[in-house]
């Protein structure tokens, strides 16, 4: 019988060995959650839009050295030219657009 309790102690079911493996509740759930949605933020966030806008930057005033993003329209461009450079032509301003 003595070696059926020493068996029986070094088991993995004594209840001071559960309490320490056994996991499962709220606590548990919620800091879980918590890790899960702070890796999930960190994988989101791997740069800044900033960056990817300075290189759509690739559109530039000759006069004025100002650049436009690459999505700007030709209308808008020539809007520039009138309101910023009135004495120069909108190709001095722009000539990769000339056709």
């Amino acid at each position: 019988r003595a070696d059926k309790l020493a068996l029986a102690d070094t088991s993995p079911h004594t209840p001071a060995f559960d309490t320490v493996t056994m996991g499962g509740g709220n606590a548990q759930k919620s800091a879980k959650a918590r890790a899960d949605k702070l890796a999930k933020a960190q994988k989101a966030s791997k740069g800044s839009q900033l960056e990817s806008n300075a290189k759509a930057m690739n559109i530039q005033c000759k006069v004025c050295m100002q650049t436009f993003l690459c999505t700007m329209t030709e209308a808008k461009l020539k809007e520039h030219s009138d309101n910023k450079h009135p004495k120069n032509d909108f190709y001095q301003c722009f000539p990769h657009l000339k056709a």
